[in-house]
Protein backbone atom coordinates (compact mmCIF):
# COMPACT_ATOMS: atom_id res chain seq x y z
CA UNK A 1 0.00 0.00 0.00
CA UNK A 2 1.62 3.28 -1.08
CA UNK A 3 2.06 6.35 1.72
CA UNK A 4 -0.69 8.41 -0.38
CA UNK A 5 -3.60 5.42 -0.45
CA UNK A 6 -2.72 4.75 3.49
CA UNK A 7 -3.38 8.33 3.75
CA UNK A 8 -6.94 8.43 1.73
CA UNK A 9 -7.91 5.26 4.10
CA UNK A 10 -7.03 6.93 7.32
CA UNK A 11 -8.50 9.99 6.52
CA UNK A 12 -12.04 8.07 4.71
CA UNK A 13 -12.05 5.96 8.29
CA UNK A 14 -11.81 9.24 10.30
CA UNK A 15 -14.26 10.87 8.89
CA UNK A 16 -16.84 7.77 8.89
CA UNK A 17 -16.43 7.32 12.83
CA UNK A 18 -16.59 11.51 13.22
CA UNK A 19 -19.97 11.06 11.00
CA UNK A 20 -21.25 8.05 12.98
CA UNK A 21 -20.32 9.64 16.28
CA UNK A 22 -22.17 13.17 15.99
CA UNK A 23 -25.41 12.37 16.04
CA UNK A 24 -25.04 10.49 19.05
CA UNK A 25 -23.00 13.38 20.70
CA UNK A 26 -25.88 15.53 19.55
CA UNK A 27 -28.52 13.45 20.66
CA UNK A 28 -26.90 13.32 24.65
CA UNK A 29 -26.41 17.12 24.32
CA UNK A 30 -30.01 17.59 23.65
CA UNK A 31 -31.61 14.91 26.23
CA UNK A 32 -29.64 16.24 29.58
CA UNK A 33 -31.35 19.52 30.84
CA UNK A 34 -28.78 22.78 31.02
CA UNK A 35 -27.18 22.93 34.27
CA UNK A 36 -28.27 25.25 36.70
CA UNK A 37 -26.41 28.34 37.56
CA UNK A 38 -25.58 29.14 40.77
CA UNK A 39 -24.20 32.53 40.92
CA UNK A 40 -23.13 34.55 44.68
CA UNK A 41 -23.10 38.40 44.89
CA UNK A 42 -20.65 40.12 47.20
CA UNK A 43 -22.09 43.44 48.30
CA UNK A 44 -20.27 44.87 50.91
CA UNK A 45 -20.55 48.72 49.82
CA UNK A 46 -23.19 51.29 51.28
CA UNK A 47 -23.79 52.54 48.29
CA UNK A 48 -27.10 52.71 46.64
CA UNK A 49 -25.69 52.96 43.16
CA UNK A 50 -23.95 49.73 43.71
CA UNK A 51 -26.71 48.40 44.79
CA UNK A 52 -28.81 49.21 42.71
CA UNK A 53 -26.31 47.43 39.99
CA UNK A 54 -26.09 44.29 42.01
CA UNK A 55 -29.73 43.71 42.28
CA UNK A 56 -30.07 44.46 38.47
CA UNK A 57 -27.67 42.01 37.42
CA UNK A 58 -29.64 39.43 39.49
CA UNK A 59 -32.61 40.57 37.58
CA UNK A 60 -30.82 40.44 34.20
CA UNK A 61 -29.80 36.81 35.10
CA UNK A 62 -32.99 35.80 35.96
CA UNK A 63 -34.52 37.47 32.48
CA UNK A 64 -31.61 35.61 30.19
CA UNK A 65 -30.97 32.22 31.65
CA UNK A 66 -34.75 31.89 32.93
CA UNK A 67 -35.61 32.24 36.58
CA UNK A 68 -35.74 28.25 37.36
CA UNK A 69 -32.59 27.95 35.81
CA UNK A 70 -30.35 29.91 38.27
CA UNK A 71 -29.84 29.95 41.82
CA UNK A 72 -28.61 33.48 43.17
CA UNK A 73 -27.20 34.99 46.34
CA UNK A 74 -26.25 38.00 48.01
CA UNK A 75 -23.86 38.16 50.56
CA UNK A 76 -23.76 41.26 52.01
CA UNK A 77 -21.13 42.30 55.42
CA UNK A 78 -19.24 45.63 56.21
CA UNK A 79 -20.52 48.88 55.07
CA UNK A 80 -22.48 47.54 52.35
CA UNK A 81 -25.25 45.87 55.60
CA UNK A 82 -26.67 49.13 56.14
CA UNK A 83 -28.51 49.11 52.82
CA UNK A 84 -30.31 45.89 54.90
CA UNK A 85 -31.62 47.94 57.19
CA UNK A 86 -35.51 48.66 57.40
CA UNK A 87 -35.27 52.31 56.38
CA UNK A 88 -32.80 51.42 53.31
CA UNK A 89 -33.39 53.47 50.02
CA UNK A 90 -33.24 50.01 48.34
CA UNK A 91 -35.85 48.43 50.83
CA UNK A 92 -38.65 47.55 47.73
CA UNK A 93 -35.82 46.45 45.22
CA UNK A 94 -34.30 44.16 48.03
CA UNK A 95 -37.75 42.96 48.49
CA UNK A 96 -38.61 42.15 45.06
CA UNK A 97 -35.44 40.50 44.53
CA UNK A 98 -36.35 38.36 47.37
CA UNK A 99 -39.70 37.52 46.10
CA UNK A 100 -38.39 36.31 42.97
CA UNK A 101 -36.22 33.62 44.27
CA UNK A 102 -33.05 35.70 44.91
CA UNK A 103 -31.50 34.71 48.71
CA UNK A 104 -29.94 38.19 50.12
CA UNK A 105 -28.04 37.19 53.48
CA UNK A 106 -26.69 39.58 55.87
CA UNK A 107 -22.98 38.79 57.97
CA UNK A 108 -23.91 38.13 61.71
CA UNK A 109 -19.79 39.59 62.54
CA UNK A 110 -20.81 42.68 60.73
CA UNK A 111 -24.25 43.14 62.56
CA UNK A 112 -22.50 42.88 65.63
CA UNK A 113 -19.58 44.80 65.34
CA UNK A 114 -22.29 47.86 63.58
CA UNK A 115 -24.54 46.67 67.20
CA UNK A 116 -27.09 45.69 64.96
CA UNK A 117 -30.44 43.87 65.99
CA UNK A 118 -32.35 41.51 64.32
CA UNK A 119 -35.56 43.81 64.10
CA UNK A 120 -33.43 46.57 62.54
CA UNK A 121 -33.08 44.77 59.26
CA UNK A 122 -35.45 44.23 56.58
CA UNK A 123 -38.04 41.44 56.42
CA UNK A 124 -37.25 37.71 54.66
CA UNK A 125 -33.36 38.29 54.47
CA UNK A 126 -30.86 35.59 55.83
CA UNK A 127 -28.16 35.19 57.88
CA UNK A 128 -24.52 33.57 57.85
CA UNK A 129 -21.96 33.63 60.49
CA UNK A 130 -19.24 35.38 58.52
CA UNK A 131 -20.19 36.84 55.13
CA UNK A 132 -16.25 36.26 53.94
CA UNK A 133 -17.02 32.57 54.86
CA UNK A 134 -19.97 32.52 53.09
CA UNK A 135 -18.85 33.64 49.92
CA UNK A 136 -15.22 31.23 50.27
CA UNK A 137 -17.93 28.35 50.76
CA UNK A 138 -19.82 29.09 47.79
CA UNK A 139 -17.15 29.37 45.35
CA UNK A 140 -15.48 26.04 46.96
CA UNK A 141 -18.83 24.63 45.46
CA UNK A 142 -18.52 26.11 41.88
CA UNK A 143 -20.67 29.12 42.13
CA UNK A 144 -19.87 31.81 40.33
CA UNK A 145 -18.78 34.53 41.96
CA UNK A 146 -19.55 38.74 40.87
CA UNK A 147 -19.11 41.93 42.59
CA UNK A 148 -20.85 44.55 41.14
Amino acid sequence: MTPTIRRTLVATLGAAVLALAAPAAIAQSQAQPPARSKVVFQVSDDSEQKWNLALNNARNLQDDLGADNVEMEIVVYGPGIGMLKGNSPVASRIADALKSGVKVVACENTMRAQKLKYDDMLPKIGYVPAGVTELVKKQQEGWSYLRP
